[in-house]
Formats: C-alpha cells, sequence, structure tokens
C-alpha cells in the first residue's frame, strides 16, 4: 500500500457562530493510500492554524510514494532534515498529524486498534476531566452552577481558569476574584470532586507563589502551567513554596525535553499533546520516559475529536495513566458532527476497540465546515475558554442561580476557609 496524498484540511465554526470551548477552527490531516484506504489526524491550532497547515505539505514530501509500512522511515527521515524541528511546533504538529493517520490506516489495513500497535491496551475505559464548561462564566455563581450541572451529569474532575484577565501581574483584587470562584465551585461539588486550577503559563514567578498559596487550601489535584513557559525554571521555586502538584506538558515537543523537565524537579504530572509532540511515534517515548520516572500522564487533549480519537489509544497503554482531559460536554455542534466511534458518559470514555484509530470521520460534515479562516481574536485570546475575561455582547446568561450580568465581579466575604484539606 503505497502513500499516496497527504492532505491538510482546515475546519472551522460556521461564520456567525460562537465557538466556545476553544478552539474555533480544527486542522484534519487526511492521508490516503494508492487503494483509496484513507486515514486521518490532527495538528493544533492555538493562533497558529494557517503556519501549521502550511507546514503539513513540507511533511508530506517525506511520505507521498513511500509504502505504508515504511512510514516510520519517513519520519525519521524528516526529523533528520527539518532542521528546527526540536523548537518547532509547525513541524512537530504537522509531523504528529501524520504520523497519527499513518497508524490509523495501518490499524485498519491489520485490522486491530492502534492501542495493539503500541503494544495492546491494559484498559478498556478512562477518567475523564471536564474542560470548557464555565464559558461566560465570571461571578463565582455562575461558576458554582455550572460546575453542579458537570459534576449532575457524571464528572469527578473539573478544570478551569479562574484569574480573568490577570496576565502576568496578579492583583490583590484579581487574587481575591480567583479565590472567590474557585471556593465558589469547591462549595458547590463537595470534596469528592478534584479540582484542577489552569494557570494557563500566564504569570511571573511571584504572582504565581501568591495564587498558588492562596489556592492550595481548596486541595487542588494539580496546578497547570502555573508561570509563563519562558520561566520554568521557576517551577523549581514554585514546587518548593506550594504543595499542589505541578502539571505541564502541551508546549513541550520532544521525550528529551519531558526528561529534562523531570530531571531538573520542575513537574510532577506530565500533560503531552499527541498532536505536537510526534504522535504516536514520540508518544511511545514519551511514555517510556514517565513510566521510568514515575510520573503520572494526564493528555492535554483541547481541540477536535481525531484528536480525541488518538489520545484514547494512547491511554489504553499508558502505564502511568493518571486523567484525560475532556472538552466534549461542552462542544458546539458543528465540532460533534465531524466524527462518530467514541462516547463519553458519566465521566468516562471507553476506548473504541475498532480498527485504527476506532472512529468513522464524517467527509460530508467536513466538506461543509472546511474554512481558509484564521482564528479570531478579541476581546480575549484565543487561549481563553470565551467569556471569562469580558461579557460577550451577545451572551445572557441563564444558568440557573447564576448572578445577572455586571462589568466587575462583585465583591463578597470569603467565607470561613476550610482547614483540613488533604496534605498532597
Amino acid at each position: 500500500m503505497k502513500i499516496r496524498t497527504v492532505e491538510a484540511i482546515e475546519v472551522a465554526a460556521p461564520a456567525g457562530e460562537a465557538s466556545s470551548p476553544w478552539s474555533s477552527t480544527v486542522i484534519l490531516v487526511r492521508v490516503t493510500t494508492a487503494t483509496g484506504a484513507t486515514g486521518w489526524g490532527e495538528a493544533p491550532t492555538t493562533l497558529m492554524t494557517h503556519p501549521v497547515r502550511a507546514s503539513v505539505p513540507e511533511v508530506a514530501r517525506f511520505y507521498e510514494g513511500r509504502e505504508l509500512q515504511a512510514h516510520a522511515a519517513a519520519f525519521r527521515e524528516f526529523e533528520r532534515y527539518s532542521f528546527y524541528r526540536a523548537r518547532s511546533m509547525e513541524a512537530t504538529s504537522a509531523l504528529s498529524a501524520v504520523d497519527i493517520a499513518c497508524h490509523d490506516l495501518l490499524g485498519r489495513e491489520l485490522g486491530t486498534p492502534v492501542a495493539t500497535l503500541l503494544g495492546g491496551a491494559i484498559r478498556d475505559r478512562v477518567g475523564a476531566y471536564a474542560n470548557g464548561w464555565y464559558s461566560d462564566c465570571i461571578e463565582p455563581t455562575e461558576f458554582a452552577a455550572r460546575a453542579r450541572a458537570m459534576v449532575t451529569a457524571g464528572f469527578r474532575a473539573l478544570k478551569f481558569d479562574p484569574f480573568g484577565a490577570e496576565y502576568r501581574t496578579l492583583s490583590p483584587e484579581g487574587l481575591a476574584d480567583a479565590v472567590a470562584r474557585v471556593e465558589a465551585v469547591r462549595e458547590a461539588v463537595g470534596d469528592s470532586v478534584r479540582l484542577l486550577i489552569e494557570y494557563h503559563g500566564r504569570f511571573y514567578p511571584e504572582a504565581a507563589v501568591r495564587a498558588g498559596r492562596s489556592l492550595e487550601r481548596f486541595d487542588p489535584a494539580f496546578a497547570e502551567e502555573p508561570v509563563l513557559p519562558e520561566l520554568s525554571d521557576a517551577l523549581r521555586g514554585f514546587r518548593r513554596q506550594v504543595r499542589t502538584p505541578v502539571a505541564l506538558g502541551e508546549r513541550l515537543l520532544t521525550a528529551a525535553d519531558f526528561e529534562s523537565f523531570l530531571a531538573r524537579g520542575l513537574v510532577d504530572i506530565l500533560q503531552p499533546d499527541l498532536t505536537n509532540s510526534g504522535g504516536f511515534t514520540y508518544g511511545r517515548e514519551i511514555a517510556g520516559v514517565a513510566a521510568a520516572r514515575g510520573a503520572p500522564v494526564a493528555y492535554h487533549n483541547a481541540f477536535g475529536p481525531v484528536q480525541t480519537a488518538a489520545t484514547l489509544q494512547m491511554d489504553a497503554v499508558l502505564p502511568t495513566f493518571f486523567l484525560q482531559e475532556s472538552f466534549e460536554a461542552s462542544w458546539p455542534a458543528w465540532k460533534r458532527s465531524l466524527v462518530t466511534g467514541y462516547a463519553i458518559e458519566r465521566g468516562e470514555f471507553r476506548i473504541p476497540t475498532g480498527p485504527g484509530l476506532g472512529i468513522t470521520v464524517d467527509e460530508k460534515a467536513v466538506e461543509r465546515f472546511r474554512s481558509e479562516a484564521m482564528e479570531p481574536i478579541g476581546p480575549e485570546p484565543p487561549w481563553v475558554i470565551a467569556g471569562t475575561w469580558a461579557r460577550r455582547a451577545s451572551t445572557e446568561t441563564t444558568t440557573p442561580g447564576a448572578a445577572a450580568p455586571s462589568g466587575r465581579l462583585r465583591r463578597r466575604s470569603s467565607g470561613t476557609a476550610r482547614s483540613s484539606r488533604r496534605a498532597r
């Protein structure tokens, strides 16, 4: 089976539709063999939609015309030729998507799930944490009402960013607002639900430490990217001063990156992104690093359904699996329509056992939402869950029990702090 074509396809939210949760664009990669068989991969966007899409033809030159069974040689040849690969998210993202699609194709050809190609599944389902559930939430009561709804739907772990528009520095008012939001969620869902705090890599070290120490009484399961990524050495100090475990990895691209962070004592929980860190080929290497260090792995998974399907195949074989990120419960309809073959129920994914990724891509839906658009910008960055920095003009709060919209978070007493949180 020779690989005939490697094609990047951008799909995006229909014109005029607010696309929260993030992201509003998805890059799919379709690999087609000379016999007409197809496999699918996915690459990330994050204000890089066009650069990543444009990188796919560079990778394609190494794959097109080769036998599918020789796709690993194509991967390694690109690795050798791509001078900036180790620091180029565009290059590794394109490579990841093609690698995922080739594994999908090979699994389909052999009639087995990708997990079998990776050594065999050791679990058939995985627990998930919800993300994206707090779009258009600013007031603590809004966060609380939405959190209760997610727990009612079966989730036992919730991730959210409580910091609003604070960036680099953290004002006393911004910190008080964040504490109020986290406290409201903790009170709404109780102690049995795990809370995961998303910092989005936005703070200087001093601000991150103040935030971490103020929030640790709510017993977060982890603090994700608490400091600016270019200041990652400061994570060592954060871990000394804050009891909450540190999670990161969506901006790391190679197994060597992950080993370096573990060796330097900068991270507790690894969060690789299969769509930018070398697909399944590097995924096996990163899993080996994690296993050797005993590091829990919680794959980053914030884009589209092909990414989720591929990530579930990795989850099936991970010896140190922790939790799986999921936006599915809050996706807009256009994104839901792209793929069938997996589902999340009561906070758990059942890992697909069909051949390849175990999914069917609806190519009519792909064509319907095909796009040349860039990600929209303003008033919030594209990495923000929409409506959490500022009210969207077209949005009215309808969540039962939520506060009425306001320009600023209403000040309130923080109440009595819980002092009996479990220590790390």
